[in-house]
């Protein structure tokens, strides 16, 4: 009768680990299977990312900037004089780090 629940308790705890292998061998395996469609999708974020950069850059350029200056919605807007820029100097890096 021991010899029996000893081997009822041995089987089902291999049963158990089995099952549990089983299981996180399909979870990798449906992890893998979503790659292809994450990386699809960062693809298109980042082609999305250049096109709007691409936007930014355009409507910031000096040349559109004037070109909205001149129109008549804009025409209230004037240039600072001198006096009412404040130039600030650029923060000074060192480069000479000195290495233990």
């Amino acid at each position: 009768m021991n010899l029996f629940v000893r081997l009822f308790i041995c089987i089902f705890f291999a049963g158990f680990v089995l099952y549990k292998y089983i299981d996180n061998l399909n979870e990798l395996t449906e992890l893998k299977l979503s790659i292809p469609a994450i990386a699809k999708e960062v693809k298109e974020i980042n082609e999305k990312n250049l096109e709007l950069q691409y936007e930014i850059e355009q409507f910031e350029s000096p040349i559109h900037l004037m070109e909205l200056a001149r129109k008549p919605e804009f025409g209230h807007l004037k240039h600072p004089s001198l006096n009412d820029v404040i130039v600030l100097p650029e923060a000074v890096i060192p480069t000479n780090l000195e290495s233990n």
